[in-house]
């Protein structure tokens, strides 16, 4: 990002702090094409989406004050609007069902996640290695692609598709592991 842009953006998240309406419409409009974009990756329901940008937007104006102008403002906003996303997932259905773990935004089979809450999920993201939990979060909840990765970390398009590869095997047997140890709980 030039230093230009860093400039602008340290204004326009000054004004939001102000809560100046003039800053707070620049900032929507610069992030909403791209935190839109990454809920239609999990809902194809453009009205849905857009229920969950604003009201990720309207945790961003709340907490705007906590951004300490460290690392990306667009990495922070779409922490944040990730988590509004995960929030109503939780709240409609109570299991995750819109995680991305196929190439193409192929979606696992629904039994798969029969019992898996939102926060078993992201305690299984956890324990995964760093990079490969960096590579899984930034491609299936981020919406970056491989070239972007690889450009990140330095590292090939190849190599962050493995890491992928391996977030999506070790995930499916951790959540096959936690539905046998349900079903013998059940028994």
């Amino acid at each position: 990002m030039s230093g230009e842009s860093r400039y602008e953006n340290r204004e326009v998240v000054e004004g939001c702090i102000a809560n100046n309406r003039k800053h707070q419409e620049a900032l929507y409009r610069q992030f909403f094409p791209t935190m839109m974009g990454m809920c239609m990756r999990y809902t194809r329901d453009t009205e849905v989406a857009m229920t969950i940008v604003n009201d990720g937007f309207l945790k961003v104006f709340k907490r705007i004050r906590t951004y300490e102008f460290k690392g990306s403002l667009e990495g922070w906003i779409r922490r944040i609007v990730f988590h509004a996303l995960s929030d109503y997932f939780r709240r409609e259905s109570k299991y995750i069902q819109f995680m991305v773990f196929e190439e193409k935004d192929e979606t696992q089979p629904e039994e798969i996640f029969s019992g898996i809450n939102l926060n078993e999920l992201i305690d299984l993201i956890d324990d995964l290695p760093p990079m490969t939990r960096t590579v899984f979060n930034l491609y299936a909840i981020e919406g970056y692609s491989h070239r972007e990765i690889a450009e990140k970390f330095d590292i090939s398009e190849n190599t962050s598709k493995w890491h992928l590869a391996n977030a999506r095997s070790k995930l499916q047997a951790m959540i096959n592991q936690q539905k046998r140890i349900y079903e013998k709980k059940r028994l």
